[in-house]
């Protein structure tokens, strides 16, 4: 069954370029010129994966990144052009998976799919068989529908925060670096920098954490980076 992407931009030549390219793939493609058209995709439809601009009229790409996190955990890949280092955190502050830098190689761009739509297992959710669970404290994942529970409620994670801590979990007590957790989670070929471990680690101690200042899981080893322990 092909996968679904939604490509949200205002340029449409960049928007038909890349349709053409996923097309060619085999991925069924939806397309949006807007920010208040994009978010209305994205309620009615079950997409494996948006890409999506940072600037667009109406609404844009950080706030419909935002509105989107608040029902769904489908990927998101953002587009800047900026190439500012500021969009980039401040894309994966609300919750986009990953970034990418206009103008960009097609390939690139493909290669990342591929990797985020293989590590997100996303459609996972809808599945019913057996579940792998994990339990640890009062964290609970269930690893194939990728959801996770801490004291029973459902919280809300992006792809890459369920990694990380999909990870964290099964190797309790080892340190990761920094550098460690970029090239496990984000992969070798990931041009960001460490800065976005941190974001991610913040983050995703905002959800799991009873106090996230005073981590009861996730501690950070200073000078060092992060390991897991409950």
């Amino acid at each position: 069954m092909s996968k679904k992407i939604l490509v949200v931009d205002d340029e449409k030549l960049i928007v038909k370029g890349i349709k053409y390219g996923l097309d060619q793939d085999g991925y069924e493609v939806d397309v949006s010129y807007d920010g208040e058209d994009a978010l209305s995709h994205a309620k009615a439809n079950d997409y494996d994966l948006i890409i999506l601009d940072v600037m667009l009229p109406k609404m844009d790409g950080i706030a419909v990144c935002q509105q989107i996190r608040e029902f769904s955990k489908v990927p998101i890949i953002m587009l800047t052009a900026k190439g500012d280092d500021m969009d980039k955190i401040l894309g994966l502050e609300y919750g986009a998976d990953d970034y990418m830098t206009k103008p960009f190689n097609i390939l690139e761009l493909k290669a990342r799919i591929k990797a985020i739509i293989r590590r997100s297992g996303f459609k996972g959710e809808t599945q019913t068989e057996e579940y792998k669970v994990l339990k640890s404290g009062e964290i609970k994942l269930e690893v194939e529908s990728r959801r996770v529970y801490v004291k029973e409620g459902e919280v809300n994670l992006t792809a890459k925060e369920f990694d990380l801590l999909e990870l964290f979990i099964t190797h309790p007590n080892k340190v990761y670096s920094r550098e460690n957790l970029l090239n496990v989670v984000w992969g070798y070929d990931y041009p960001g920098d460490v800065r976005t471990v941190d974001v991610h680690v913040r983050r995703l101690r905002e959800k799991v954490e009873p106090n996230p200042s005073e981590p009861t899981y996730i501690h950070t080893k200073w000078g060092v980076g992060y390991y897991y322990q409950h």
